[in-house]
């Protein structure tokens, strides 16, 4: 039988494709579609036998730290965090984030909550996963009005981490640092790459390998519905409730 799959549990199975050799995955606030994605990622890996920690600050169930960010952000200082989600109210084409405002800096048209710690994650670990789910324009910008996080720096800056991917509700780019340019890696079903370049203000390379977004299969789906949605409901309850009616 032909699963009618949302968008959402597409979005979750891209996610989790990517957290596949990792040891530790950290989410943050506000995202419970990467939240699900780290949660999915978890229980296929225990089904492989293989083990992986999900750290969800927004959850009381699934997050051991007693700290809350500070903790977090000793542990991915140290190392100990392979994988943690960014997003931004603008993103750029050298991966540049903004999370403090729209407009000319300091008279902002729009100000949002800040950068809290992202500058830090993304300098420290090692994969930093960028996303947003509205791809247009106003998101996807050829330059962020504000840097609160930079996507590139100098050679003789460590920096043991930065930008991997960037997933939105349209496309998958691969980001690459030596270019400090994204590629275009897959299309969501019925996107081209002429619909994503006209919805993108950034230039950006394409695969010559692209492909499309494959749709999870049955057993990710009975996962991710029988398992996933009641935990994510812990968390997300009105998200969970949207989704999956749990």
């Amino acid at each position: 039988m032909e699963l009618n799959i949302k968008r959402e549990e597409l979005l979750i199975s891209q996610l989790a494709d990517l957290l596949v050799n990792d040891k530790h995955v950290a989410v943050g606030a506000a995202s419970p579609i990467p939240g699900a994605a780290a949660l999915l990622a978890k229980e296929e890996a225990k089904i492989k036998n293989k083990r992986l920690r999900v750290t969800i600050l927004h959850s009381n169930k699934y997050n051991n730290f007693t700290d809350g960010a500070r903790e977090l952000f000793d542990c991915a200082a140290q190392g100990r965090i392979d994988t943690f989600f960014l997003g931004g109210v603008q993103i750029d084409g050298q991966a540049n984030i903004n999370l403090v405002g729209i407009g000319k800096y300091p008279k902002l048209n729009k100000r949002f909550p800040g950068s809290f710690g992202s500058a830090l994650m993304y300098f420290v670990v090692p994969q930093i996963i960028l996303f947003r789910e509205e791809h247009s324009p106003r998101t996807l910008v050829n330059r962020v009005d504000f840097i609160s996080a930079p996507g590139v720096s100098e050679d003789n800056i460590y920096r043991p981490g930065g930008p991997k991917y960037l997933l939105t509700n349209r496309a998958l780019f691969k980001f690459n640092k030596n270019d400090k340019k994204f590629l275009l890696s897959r299309l969501n079903h019925n996107e081209t790459i002429e619909t994503i370049t006209n919805l993108t203000e950034f230039n950006f390379d394409v695969d010559k390998n692209i492909s499309e977004m494959i749709d999870p299969d049955n057993e990710r789906i009975h996962i991710l519905r029988k398992y996933i949605a009641p935990m994510v409901s812990e968390f997300y309850p009105e998200f969970a409730k949207r989704i999956w009616d749990v």
